[in-house]
C-alpha cells in the first residue's frame, strides 16, 4: 500500500475543523447553552429571528462552497434557491381544487425536502460546465443573468409558482404530526417556531459537518487548488471540469435546501417570485464577505450579522423614529448596515469576522509568549522527536484560511 504524499495531511490539517480543538468545542457548548436559553425563554419574536438566520446560514454555506472554497464568482444563488422553493411547492403543495390553481402533489416532507436539493443540484450541473470556459468577472455576469432568467420563469410558470400572486407552500410534517400545529411531545407542548428551530439546527449542523468533511477530502482539496491556481491544479492532475461542476452541484444542492426551508417556514408561507431577486443575492454575498470566505463558521456568523441583526432591529423597533416620520426607515438602515460592513471588512479585515477572531487569538498567544519570554529565552531548543515540539505546528493551521 502506498503512503500518502506529505502534502495531503498538511493540506487537510490546514482546514478549519468544526469540532477540532478544545476551544472550539467549548465555544460550541457555550453557544448551544445560549441557544437553549433562547429556545426556552426567548419567545416567538426571538425564535423567528433565529429561524430566519438559520435558514440564511444554509444559503450562505452554499455560496461559500462555490465562491469561498472554489473561487467561482457567483451571483446566482437566488436562482437555485427559487428552484428549490418551487420544487417544494410543486411536490408538497395541495392538489388543485379549482381550474387554474397551481399544481400540487401533496407529497410528504421526507420527499419534497431532499427533492428540492436534488432538482437544484441538477440545474447546477447544467450550469457548471460554463465555469470551465469562463471565470472571474465573466462568470459573475453569467450567474447574474440566471437571476433575471429565474425572475422571468418564476413569473410565467403560473401552474407551478402561482405567478405574481404567489402560492401557499407546504408545512413540514411527519405523518399526522405537523410543524405548523405541533401536538405535545412527551406531554410538552412546543410552539411552531420551537419545533422549526430544532429542525433548522439539525439541518444546518448536518450541512456544516458534511461540507467540512468534504473540504478535508480529496475532492475538497481539488476545489481549493482550483481556487488558488487553475493552471497549477491542472498540472497536479486535478480534473478542472469535475472540480468546478462538483462545486456547482454541491452549492446548488444546499441552495435548493435553503430555498425549500425558506418557503416552508410559517412566516413565509406565501412565496412570490419577487423574493428571489438580485438584492437577496447581494445579501448572501455580503454574508460570506462579512463572516469570512472559505469558512463554515464564517457562513453562520455572516448570516447572523447580515440577516439576523437587521431583523432584530426591525422586530424590536430599535431604530428611533421622529414624530413626523422623518427618521431613518428600518429597511434603509438595514441596507446601510451591511453595506458599511462590506466596505469595512474588505478594507481592514478581508478574512471577515473569522479573520478578526483569529487575529485576537494570535494576539492572545503572543501576549502569553511575552509573559513567558524569560523562560523561552533560557530554555534549550526542544527535541523535534518529542511531542512538545509540535506545539507550534498547530498554530499556523488555525490561523490559515
Amino acid at each position: 500500500m502506498s503512503t500518502p504524499a506529505p502534502s495531503e495531511p498538511a493540506a487537510a490539517s490546514a482546514l478549519p475543523r468544526l469540532l477540532g480543538t478544545p476551544r472550539r468545542r467549548g465555544l460550541l457548548v457555550g453557544g448551544a447553552i445560549l441557544l437553549g436559553l433562547v429556545f426556552l425563554f426567548g419567545g416567538d419574536s426571538w425564535l423567528t429571528i433565529l429561524d430566519y438566520t438559520l435558514v440564511a446560514g444554509v444559503g450562505a454555506l452554499s455560496l461559500n462552497v462555490l465562491s469561498g472554497y472554489t473561487g467561482q464568482i457567483s451571483l446566482g444563488i437566488t436562482f437555485f434557491m427559487g428552484i428549490g422553493a418551487y420544487t417544494t411547492t410543486l411536490l408538497g403543495g395541495d392538489r388543485p381544487m379549482h381550474s387554474g390553481d397551481p399544481v400540487g402533489l401533496a407529497l410528504p416532507f421526507v420527499i419534497w425536502l431532499p427533492a428540492s436539493g436534488l432538482v437544484a443540484a441538477l440545474a447546477g450541473a447544467l450550469v457548471g460546465p460554463v465555469a470551465l470556459r469562463l471565470k472571474g468577472f465573466y462568470l459573475g455576469i453569467v450567474t447574474l443573468a440566471l437571476v433575471f432568467i429565474g425572475q422571468f420563469l418564476f413569473k410565467r410558470l403560473t401552474f407551478v409558482t402561482g405567478g405574481d400572486a404567489g402560492r401557499t407552500a407546504p408545512s413540514p410534517s411527519i405523518g399526522s404530526w405537523s410543524f405548523a400545529n405541533p401536538d405535545p411531545i412527551f406531554g410538552i407542548q412546543l410552539t411552531s417556531n420551537q419545533v422549526y428551530f430544532l429542525l433548522l439546527v439539525l439541518i444546518l449542523g448536518l450541512s456544516s459537518l458534511f461540507v467540512g468533511n468534504v473540504m478535508r477530502s480529496r475532492a475538497g482539496r481539488a476545489f481549493q487548488a482550483v481556487r488558488d491556481n487553475e493552471v497549477g491544479a491542472a498540472i497536479m492532475g486535478v480534473n478542472l471540469l469535475e472540480a468546478k461542476v462538483g462545486a456547482f452541484i454541491l452549492s446548488s444542492f444546499l441552495a435548493g435546501i435553503a430555498g425549500s426551508l425558506w418557503v416552508a417556514y410559517p412566516a413565509f408561507s406565501h412565496p412570490v417570485p419577487q423574493i428571489w431577486d438580485l438584492v437577496l443575492a447581494i445579501q448572501f454575498v455580503a454574508a460570506i464577505i462579512v463572516g469570512g470566505v472559505a469558512s463554515i463558521w464564517g457562513s453562520i456568523l455572516g448570516a447572523a450579522f447580515v440577516f439576523g441583526l437587521p431583523s432584530a432591529l426591525d422586530q424590536f423597533s430599535l431604530v428611533p423614529q421622529s414624530a413626523g416620520g422623518e427618521g431613518i426607515a428600518t429597511g434603509d438602515l438595514n441596507a446601510l448596515i451591511y453595506g458599511v460592513m462590506i466596505i469595512v471588512f474588505l478594507l481592514f479585515e478581508p478574512a471577515g469576522i473569522i479573520g478578526l477572531i483569529r487575529r485576537v487569538q494570535a494576539l492572545g498567544r503572543r501576549l502569553d509568549d511575552r509573559r513567558k519570554g524569560g523562560e523561552f529565552a533560557t530554555a534549550p531548543r526542544p527535541n523535534p522527536a518529542t511531542p512538545d515540539a509540535d506545539d507550534g505546528a498547530h498554530v499556523a493551521p488555525e490561523l490559515d484560511t
